[in-house]
């Protein structure tokens, strides 16, 4: 089961209104999953040998529909 990110809400909620610019949203997005790979690589490191990997794995099987 995928989750919708906070960009991805707010781009919903601002296409209801007409405000909803893709070249905006694209860049919200690439940027908010960034945030997201870089939050996981840093929350598993203490935990155990961090492969890079994981954090793009992990964001597609959480994020992408």
């Amino acid at each position: 089961m995928t989750q919708q990110t906070a960009v991805e809400w707010f781009a919903e909620k601002t296409a209801e209104l007409g405000y909803v610019s893709s070249d905006i949203f694209q860049q919200a997005k690439a940027m908010e999953k960034e945030q997201i790979k870089k939050a996981f690589e840093f929350g598993v490191a203490d935990a155990y040998n961090f492969i890079e990997d994981e954090a793009e794995e992990y964001y597609n099987q959480t994020y992408n529909k």
